[in-house]
């Protein structure tokens, strides 16, 4: 029998290297070997001389080299309505616009995850995800519409497939016409997950199970949504704790906080992690610590809603597993997520723990280490160790924006946002001097903007 081919080789020389391993170890001047789709080697110095196959050399000379990054909530359809009720709370946000988001369809959608995709990708994320819970209907395949731009953006990507079916006559948020029936949203999220979910180590496309919160969700969507997950084997998302609003409508309707309230349908767990977590007691703190449920920190989203600071400091000192998120490009305009490591650090300090609240490396880690782990993947990504995927970035420091900045870890959260000189998917380079090679971003612009268009026409004739 013939010997398989040899893995093809791409080595990454001089450069300062983050792993964000657990010693967090790092080199001023290092080397990274891909061999295929995983990383071969990382160490000090140059990569060694005598590597068979090599196809591609880079001198990463003034470059700081980190795992990609992760992230953990988003709602790629918003993209397509940014800019719109900019001075609401939360709740005022949304009834001003689930009017508008209720006439979405697959062309918008597609356009949207494009959109929203090529943002973060370009800015360094090699792990996306999107929390779609918005299916009028007869208006197509969204969640294929979803997968499809993931898949030619390149990126891994988790789908949480979301659902709601408290719509207002039954005291929600959403329009009754932009709801499931509790039914119809349980045997499409589980034909979902049987058509797209991949299990496998290196998969490129997964899927959640993802009712969208407890104030557009019934309790029973909810217990049946947990126990939908645990049957088929996959993780459970949520938004949870996001505002003084929401713990109002909980205490009123369950009679209980959020958290308590997620325990009792079954939404606590290692296999769940939700969104925001911005008004969490010490109880709230120690239940997610004690069954291992995740948080997505979206700083900028926060902000922009006014809902308050997430007690991040306190989280990761109880042992929460938190990680980052863009969350809905109609609450963090910029849609991208290497901000989101400045804003975690700059936000936290705001809160109690003030100077002391994250340093630079916590937050890098937050973005990296911690998504993987909140999407349960720190097997295969979030670090760069030999036998990981291949899913890195190189952030190019010696121009203006960070040359005088000592410490490139530093420079890359406390600075302004780095250029991405490359970025690599499972070994795959998707970043060339800051530009997508896998898909074209000045033809997604023109479409995100005829989509955006289109929306608000058909949103003002209703």
């Amino acid at each position: 029998m013939a010997a398989a081919p040899a893995a093809e080789r791409t080595v990454i020389e001089n450069c300062a290297i983050a792993t964000v391993d657990p010693g967090d170890t790092e080199y001023a001047s290092g080397h990274v070997v891909i061999a295929g789709t995983r990383i071969e080697s990382v160490g000090a110095g140059g990569a060694p001389g005598d590597l068979a196959n090599v196809v591609r050399r880079i001198d990463a000379t003034g470059h700081l080299v980190t795992p990609g990054l992760v992230n953990t909530h988003h709602h790629f359809y918003q993209w397509i309505t940014r800019g719109l009720a900019t001075d609401h709370n939360l709740f005022d946000w949304l009834v001003a616009l689930y009017p508008t988001w209720a006439r979405i369809d697959e062309p918008m959608v597609y356009a949207a995850a494009r959109g929203s995709l090529a943002m973060m990708a370009r800015g360094g994320v090699t792990t996306a995800m999107d929390h779609h819970y918005v299916y009028p209907r007869g208006t197509g395949d969204l969640s294929g519409a979803v997968i499809r731009a993931a898949r030619e953006t390149g990126v891994r990507f988790t789908l949480a497939r979301g659902s709601m079916d408290r719509g207002e006559s039954d005291g929600g948020l959403p329009p009754d016409f932009a709801v499931e029936s509790l039914d119809d949203a349980l045997a499409a999220t589980e034909a979902t997950v049987q058509e797209h979910h991949d299990s496998s180590f290196g998969a490129m496309t997964q899927v959640a199970v993802a009712p969208c919160s407890p104030f557009s969700v019934s309790t029973e969507l909810m217990r049946r949504g947990a126990e939908l997950a645990r049957r088929l084997g996959v993780r459970l998302h949520t938004h949870g704790a996001e505002t003084v609003e929401e713990e109002k409508f909980c205490h009123e309707l369950f009679g209980m906080g959020p958290t308590d309230y997620f325990e009792s349908t079954g939404w606590l767990g290692e296999d769940v992690w939700m969104a925001h977590c911005v008004h969490m007691n010490d109880s709230d703190i120690a239940a997610f610590a004690r069954t291992g449920t995740g948080v997505a920190h979206c700083p900028s989203s926060n902000a922009r809603l006014a809902a308050g600071i997430a007690r991040v400091p306190d989280m990761l000192a109880a042992g929460v597993p938190v990680g980052l998120g863009v969350d809905g490009s109609a609450s963090n305009e910029s849609g991208e997520l290497h901000t989101e490591l400045r804003n975690a650090l700059l936000v936290n300090r705001l809160g109690a723990h003030r100077e002391a609240a994250l340093n630079a490396r916590e937050a890098l880690r937050l973005g990296t280490y911690g998504g993987a782990q909140v999407l349960g993947r720190a097997a295969e990504t979030g670090s760069l160790e030999a036998g990981k995927l291949a899913d890195l970035v190189l952030w190019r420091m010696d121009t203006l924006a960070h040359s005088s900045i000592a410490d490139p870890v530093t420079a890359l959260v406390f600075g302004a946002a780095a250029p991405v000189t490359a970025s690599f998917v499972g070994g795959r380079r998707i970043v060339e001097e800051g530009r997508l090679l896998t898909v074209d971003e000045d033809a997604i612009a023109r479409s995100t903007r005829d989509e955006a268009r289109r929306l608000a026409r058909i949103a003002a004739r209703d």
